[in-house]
């Protein structure tokens, strides 16, 4: 049955018509138009619908949106802009990170968690934070370059 659901997304507030317990992703991408989180497996284990709850990473498809009506959502459109890249989002472009792209959201998301609690992550504490997105195409190493890029470059800008 649906009612009426809060979600406060990326410094706005959507009063969205929807099943309480609809995933958020699907209120994310369907209703509000997000497309950065992605549907990969709908059990919380590939990470590419990743989205930030209250500044903490937390996979969108397990989340129902009564839930997620409590907390501050961040998803990877409310973290830069076009204009304005965060800097892991520059780094990877730099880096040639992504090679399909499906994952890079997820990756992004705990990448900048990660620099949030940690400026300067050695490659473990990195391999660590990427632990909960799976990607297929291999480019772990190019990842662990962009995120140490990023991270230069938000400790130098502090």
């Amino acid at each position: 049955m649906e009612q009426a659901i809060l979600l406060h997304v990326n410094g706005r507030d959507w009063s969205l018509n929807i099943d309480p317990e609809m995933p958020l992703l699907y209120a994310l991408r369907n209703n509000l138009g997000l497309n950065g989180p992605k549907y990969g497996c709908g059990m919380a284990l590939c990470g590419s619908c990743m989205v930030w709850l209250d500044g903490k990473a937390q996979p969108s498809c397990m989340v129902p949106c009564a839930t997620a009506a409590a907390h501050q959502i961040t998803t990877l459109e409310g973290i830069g802009s076009v204009e304005h890249l965060h800097p892991i989002q520059q780094a990877c472009i730099e880096e040639q990170a992504a090679q399909c792209g499906y994952c890079l959201n997820g990756v992004i998301m705990c990448a900048k968690e990660l620099l949030e609690e940690n400026k300067n992550p050695s490659d473990t504490q990195i391999r660590e934070a990427l632990q909960r997105v799976l990607c297929r195409c291999g480019t772990h190493t190019r990842f662990i370059s962009a995120i140490k890029k990023a991270a230069a470059h938000v400790h130098s800008t502090q």
